[in-house]
C-alpha cells in the first residue's frame, strides 16, 4: 500500500471523526444542553438566524473553552459594544460569539480543507484560505446587519413614539407612565423602539435611577437622534423644564431631520444613475449616431 493510499484512508478516517463529532453535538444529551445555560442560569433566547442557532451547540462543545482563553480587554470591549448596539444581548454573550468567529473562520474552513484534500473535492486553495477571514468576520456582518436594521425601525417610529409620549404627558402622565402606556400599545408588535422603551421601565423598575436608564437605551441603540433625545430629556428633568413642549420640540426636531435625510437619500439616487447611464445608454446613442457617418467616412471614397 503507497503513502497516496495511507493519506487517503487517514484522511477518510479524520473525515468521519469530524462528522461523528458535529453529530454527537446536534443531538446531544439534556445533560449536554445544559451547558448552553449562561453564568445567571438562564438560556439564550433562540436567535432569528438559523445559522447561529445551528452554530451554537458546536460553538459550546468545540471553541467556547478556545474563546475563554482571549483574555483581550480592548477586543472583548469591542465585541461587547457589537452585540449590545446588534440587539444580540439576549442571544449571546461575548463568549459565544468569539466561539462563533473561531468555528466559522478556523474550525470549519480546517474540516473544508481536509475534506477537499482526502475526497479530491478539487476547491481552489485560494478559495479555501478565503474562506478564512470571511468566517470570522460572518458573525460581525450578522451583528452590522442587523443594527442596521434596528436603526431603520427606530428612525421610522420615532417621531410617531415621541408625539405619542407628548400627548401622554399632556394629558396628564408622568413620562415613565407616558412610556408604560406607550409599550402597552404596542405590545405584539416587532417595534424595535417600543421593546427598548420596555428595557428602561424593567431597569427602573429593578432600581437603576431614571438618567442611567435612559443612557443606557442611548448606548444599546447608538445613534445620534437617540442620544441627543436622551440627553435633552436629562437636562429637561435637571432644571424643570416642561416635557411636553420638549417632546414637541424633539418630534418637530425628527420629523425636519427625517425629510433632509430622505431628500439626501433622493440626491445619492439620482447621482447613482448616472452610472449605468454613462456605462450603457451614452455608448449606444453614440454608435446608433455616430455609427453611420463613421461607416460613410470610412467606405463612401470605396463606393
Amino acid at each position: 500500500m503507497g503513502s497516496a493510499e495511507l493519506m487517503l484512508i487517514g484522511g477518510l478516517l479524520l473525515a468521519g471523526l469530524a462528522v461523528f463529532l458535529f453529530l454527537s453535538a446536534i443531538f446531544a444529551s439534556n445533560a449536554d444542553k445544559a451547558q448552553l445555560s449562561w453564568a445567571n442560569n438562564t438560556e439564550p433566547a433562540k436567535s432569528r438566524n438559523g445559522i447561529i442557532n445551528f452554530s451554537r451547540p458546536l460553538v459550546h462543545q468545540f471553541t467556547l473553552q478556545h474563546a475563554l482563553r482571549i483574555k483581550s480587554e480592548g477586543y472583548r470591549k469591542r465585541i461587547r459594544k457589537v452585540i449590545l448596539t446588534s440587539g444580540l444581548s439576549r442571544e449571546l454573550n461575548e463568549d459565544e460569539f468569539i466561539g462563533l468567529q473561531i468555528l466559522w473562520g478556523v474550525m470549519f474552513p480546517a474540516f473544508v480543507i481536509v475534506m477537499n484534500f482526502s475526497l479530491e473535492m478539487g476547491f481552489n486553495n485560494l478559495f479555501l484560505l478565503a474562506m478564512i477571514p470571511v468566517g470570522y468576520y460572518l458573525p460581525i456582518m450578522h451583528a452590522n446587519a442587523n443594527k442596521k436594521r434596528r436603526e431603520l425601525s427606530v428612525r421610522g417610529d420615532m417621531p410617531f413614539f415621541v408625539d405619542l409620549l407628548a400627548l401622554s404627558v399632556e394629558a396628564g402622565l408622568d413620562f415613565f407612565s407616558a412610556i408604560q402606556k406607550l409599550v402597552d400599545k404596542a405590545d405584539g408588535t416587532e417595534s424595535v423602539l417600543a421593546d427598548e422603551f420596555a428595557t428602561v421601565l424593567k431597569d427602573v423598575k429593578i432600581g437603576a435611577s431614571k438618567a442611567q436608564a435612559l443612557k443606557e437605551l442611548a448606548e444599546r441603540l447608538d445613534m445620534s437622534e437617540i442620544t441627543s433625545f436622551v440627553a435633552v430629556l436629562i437636562d429637561a428633568e435637571h432644571t424643570g423644564a416642561p416635557i411636553a413642549q420638549v417632546l414637541k420640540d424633539q418630534s418637530t426636531q425628527m420629523r425636519l431631520e427625517r425629510f433632509v435625510r430622505a431628500e439626501k437619500a433622493g440626491a445619492r439616487a439620482s447621482q447613482a444613475m448616472m452610472i449605468p447611464l454613462m456605462i450603457f445608454i451614452v455608448p449606444a446613442v453614440f454608435i446608433m449616431v455616430f455609427g453611420p457617418v463613421a461607416i460613410s467616412f470610412m467606405y463612401g471614397n470605396g463606393q
